[in-house]
């Protein structure tokens, strides 16, 4: 059974950084465009950023653009999202999230394998 497993969540200052990865098991990791999804309390689940297949394309919400970075290494079936200059207002659970094909969707329901999320808290 395919498994995607976040970790790297944490506890950090405003101003500070993290670094989120996401682990899939199974051989076809490649095959697959991956994003990342957060979700804080009483809010809905909001799109993060995501990448295409081969990681030649990405995209990110605008509240996020120069602050995070979306990366994948497929030998080692593993998707990353760097986090910088965190705000508090980016404090939520992270989910990273798979979709079969290419295309670095932006839209939630594209997406059909979902992680347990992380955690991630920003105080001021």
């Amino acid at each position: 059974q395919v498994q995607l497993v976040e970790s790297g969540g944490g506890l950090v200052q405003a101003g500070g950084s993290l670094r989120l990865s996401c682990a899939a098991s199974g051989r076809t990791f490649s095959m697959y465009a991956m994003g990342w999804f957060r979700q804080a309390p009483g809010k809905e689940r909001e799109f993060v950023a995501s990448i295409s297949s081969s990681g030649d394309s990405a995209n990110y919400q605008d509240s996020v653009k120069g602050r995070f970075t979306i990366s994948r290494d497929n030998a080692k079936n593993t998707v990353y999202l760097q986090m910088n200059s965190l705000k508090p207002e980016d404090t939520a659970v992270y989910y990273c999230a798979r979709r079969p094909g290419v295309l670095a969707l932006t839209i939630a329901n594209e997406y059909g394998l979902w992680g347990q999320g992380t955690q991630v808290t920003v105080s001021s």
